[in-house]
């Protein structure tokens, strides 16, 4: 038997702390352990039908440890610019979404969030930085690294969102 102290990484996305959609708080940590896909949403977007294809992929994955995180934000042509409430009911009344929604947040700039801090040190491909639009969706492993980002264009179901959360899942 071990007699020393073994000690964990702790990813930086876990102590960020979250409010939820109905006022409730909670650290990012509630999902350790699981594949969560992070998105920045918005409920007059021309990008907005992906709340359906996000549920399905919920529905699909989530007895396999799969999350989805809904951070609705209105810094993009002013596209969400209801109350938390209203948020939640329109996204139950149209696309039956279950997974969880944060309270209205930034994703970028000076009163950024601290999860969109770390999750934009992320770099790959054609984005780099700073979020560029509504949807843009970030893959967080199951030890809560980003291994994946995808632009707003990128559909929920596309084969290449599907393979990355397949391989993230294991």
């Amino acid at each position: 038997m071990d007699n020393y102290l073994r000690t964990q990484r702790v990813a930086p996305l876990y102590p960020i702390h979250l409010t939820l959609n109905d006022g409730t708080t909670t650290e990012f940590a509630r999902f350790k352990g699981n594949v969560v896909l992070v998105v920045n949403v918005a409920s007059n977007c021309g990008f907005t039908q992906q709340y359906a294809g996000l549920e399905a992929l919920y529905g699909k994955f989530r007895d396999r440890g799969f999350e989805i995180l809904g951070v609705p934000c209105n810094q993009f042509a002013g596209q969400e610019p209801g109350s938390d409430s209203e948020i939640a009911e329109f996204c139950e009344r149209n696309f039956g979404v279950t997974f969880p929604l944060t309270a209205k947040a930034d994703v970028r700039g000076k009163n950024q969030h601290p999860l969109y801090a770390e999750l934009t040190k992320f770099k790959t491909g054609i984005l780099p930085g700073l979020v560029k639009w509504n949807f843009e969706k970030f893959l967080v492993n199951r030890d809560g690294d980003v291994v994946a980002r995808f632009a707003p264009t990128v559909e929920p179901d596309s084969a290449e969102v599907i393979d990355a959360i397949e391989k993230a899942l294991g």
